[in-house]
Parts: structure tokens; C-alpha cells; sequence
């Protein structure tokens, strides 16, 4: 049985088995059924991309794989919706946060 952990901002929401991914090279806690959107919104990063012109911040605009605003490489894929693609141990992850600007 996985250990479950709780999060002080929703005690009530059980989490599941906790592991390590890797975004834009720095380690962030995540856990077993988040996405890898929520693991990025929970380590406080709203930045994914900029735009090509002014260099502005965009974030994710629809969270549910419509929008592709979230795209993200994972490991060797590129184009990834973050908001689809389910977090595991040991990813990879880059966004274009800094790329573009």
C-alpha cells in the first residue's frame, strides 16, 4: 500500500505516493495521479512560455487539453500538453519560460 500524504491546504484530499520529477532542471515533489500541469502549478511556476514578439509570460489558459498553452517537453517529447500528460517518477520536464526570452 502506497503511503498517502495530506496537504495542509486540503487536508481533506488524499495524495498519492510521492516522487521526484525534474523542471527546467530543478527537483519538484509530485505525486502519484497529479499531472504534470499540477506539479508545475503547485511548485508555484505560472510562466510556460513567452511570446515570440515582447517576450511577454503565458501560462495555461484551459487546464484540459484544448488550448495548447500548456505545452511542455517531456523527457524527448516535445509538445507535450502538461495538463494531459500524467507525472511519473524520474521526468524530465522543460518549459519555454526562459527559451524565449
Amino acid at each position: 500500500m502506497p503511503q498517502v500524504e495530506r496537504d495542509e491546504r486540503t487536508p481533506q484530499i488524499a495524495r498519492g505516493a510521492a516522487f521526484t520529477v525534474e523542471v527546467d532542471g530543478r527537483a519538484l515533489s509530485a505525486h502519484d495521479g497529479e499531472s504534470v500541469l499540477g506539479v508545475i502549478w503547485a511548485a508555484g511556476i505560472r510562466c510556460l512560455r513567452r511570446t515570440a514578439s515582447k517576450k511577454e509570460p503565458r501560462g495555461f489558459y484551459c487546464g484540459m487539453g484544448t488550448c495548447f498553452d500548456c505545452l511542455v517537453q517531456v523527457d524527448d517529447r516535445h509538445n507535450v500538453r502538461a495538463c494531459l500528460e500524467p507525472a511519473r517518477p524520474g521526468m524530465r520536464i522543460a518549459t519555454r519560460a526562459k527559451s524565449a526570452g
